[in-house]
């Protein structure tokens, strides 16, 4: 880095000119600055200032004694969608004034994100849905519970240190990280308008889900069907439905209920796991929580839906597109050449438009993560899935998007109740070292996985319940769809 000093108040401190952005680019009508030498890695540093306790707040100082305070922003005061179009749109109008310095910044500009899976989850589908050109790579710092999006892409699953030492270590690891093609996946949930209740997503902070993520469509959106309530949104990681996000849903819940409990990242996941081992026991013997009793599944084949058949113990399901679940467990696993040859399988990259559909009968079937080569029930691959509920199976069941929970009522007369996850474009992540994400092409993926030859035979590698098992068009929504309303306290985003 080729620092200066500047002086603030009482504190003299070295701006890190490689990352730095001047204020004429940030701030429309301010005065033009001539830098000396461009930046090579400008970036703009989105921080979510109640994320891991006090960490949010004091990364937030750290990165503003770094860089231009300007160009990092506290995601309790302002949004992204706001942020990014009113830079985007004073860069274009910069260029069209022919400054060549809005030029480059802008092909090159990169993105920090620093949050939990949820805040990741919120930048990325901003990005997406106000389609930027070039869309900006995207770093993700982890700041929440689980962590499983920067775990994914090697920037590590602990909440890190604040001070200036650690910020610059990963500036360091910023300037070295590649960018990676990541798979973007739409889903959307409809259901008939029911005459005497509600169907609206209930999340623990009673709003639609996740706050950012799931949103009922407007009347005029192309999505809207008279006489349905349709609602929809978009994850990179993963999305589940049943038991773990149950579980998931009573942690927010309690976190909302005792926000005091809740300073830190060890705690969190203890507690995570109390509630896990509660729902274990409540559960046992009840078999209307079991998804085949739920739903009929079906994936996308040769243009046609087909029937999955899933195995009658199962209590979650998972569809997963990055290689990290509940704080860095792999639930697909690495498949044996005996499953490749006979079930068809593909590597699971995550830039390859397929997600891998995992099924848990238990709390306790999760353990089998922490074994060696320890896996959740495979089901399948696919780039297109379909829930299909039964009528008056349930009164609700329990959705997760990227670690976002919601209670999601299901009219009890409605035999038309549909949950459908497609395909949508990508986005652009950055990645560092020999991280757990794998993509087509990359070199870093072993050979031997393009043909199934992993380092182990299977004779452990059977799935559970094997023997039960036997044999563009659409958009996010144009960046209002992950907008956290101005009245939401985002604390309680992870």
């Amino acid at each position: 880095m080729e620092p200066e000093k500047e002086n603030n108040g009482d504190q003299t401190y070295e701006v890190c000119k490689e990352f730095y952005i001047p204020d004429y680019i940030l701030t429309p009508d301010s005065e033009v600055q001539i830098l000396a030498k461009e930046p090579d890695y400008p970036v703009l540093v989105f921080i979510n200032s109640r994320s891991g306790g006090q960490l949010g707040g004091d990364l937030i100082k750290t990165y503003r004694q770094l860089l231009n305070k300007l160009q990092v922003f506290d995601l309790g005061e302002e949004g992204p969608d706001k942020v990014l179009r009113r830079i985007y749109a004073n860069l274009e109008r910069l260029k069209s004034h022919g400054d060549p310095l809005a030029s480059k910044i802008k092909e090159k500009l990169k993105l920090i994100v620093a949050g939990g899976d949820g805040t990741a989850s919120w930048l990325l589908g901003v990005v997406s849905d106000l389609k930027l050109d070039p869309l900006p790579p995207i770093a993700t710092v982890p700041l929440g519970t689980g962590n499983n999006l920067p775990f994914s892409f090697g920037w590590g699953k602990k909440n890190p240190g604040t001070d200036l030492q650690t910020v610059r270590g990963f500036l360091g690891k910023f300037k070295e990280a590649k960018e990676m093609k990541v798979d973007s996946w739409h889903i959307i949930m409809r259901m008939k308008i029911p005459e005497h209740s509600a169907c609206d997503p209930l999340a623990p902070l009673e709003l639609p889900h996740a706050m950012h993520a799931f949103k009922r469509v407007s009347e005029s959106d192309s999505l809207n069907v008279e006489g349905y309530h349709t609602f929809r949104g978009g994850f990179w990681n993963y999305f589940s439905m049943g038991m773990d996000a149950q579980v998931s849903y009573e942690f927010h819940s309690e976190r909302k209920r005792h926000p005091e409990k809740f300073k830190n990242q060890l705690t969190n996941q203890q507690t995570y796991a109390k509630l896990g081992f509660s729902q274990f026991i409540a559960n046992i013997g009840n078999h209307s929580r079991n998804i085949a009793q739920l739903a009929k599944v079906k994936i996308m084949k040769n243009g046609h839906w087909e029937d999955l058949h899933i195995p009658s113990s199962i209590q979650s399901i998972l569809c997963l597109n990055l290689p990290s679940f509940s704080g860095g467990f792999n639930p697909w696993g690495v498949p044996s050449k005996l499953s490749f040859r006979n079930k068809d399988y593909t590597p699971p990259y995550v830039n390859d438009g397929l997600l891998e559909v995992v099924g848990f009968r238990d709390a306790c079937h999760g353990l089998v993560l922490l074994a060696p080569n320890g896996h959740g029930t495979r089901l399948a691959q696919a780039h297109k899935i379909r829930f299909e509920f039964h009528k008056g199976a349930a009164e609700n069941t329990y959705m997760r998007i990227d670690g976002e929970p919601w209670k999601q009522p299901l009219p009890a007369d409605d035999d038309t109740v549909v949950v459908e996850i497609s395909h949508l474009g990508q986005v652009n992540m950055l990645a560092y070292g020999r991280c757990k994400a794998k993509g087509v092409g990359d070199p870093l993926s072993p050979e031997s996985s393009h043909n199934g030859e992993s380092s182990h035979d299977g004779e452990n590698d059977a799935d559970h319940g094997d023997e039960e098992w036997q044999g563009g068009s659409k958009k996010f929504g144009a960046a209002e769809t992950f907008k956290i309303p101005d009245d939401v306290d985002i604390a309680h985003l992870s």
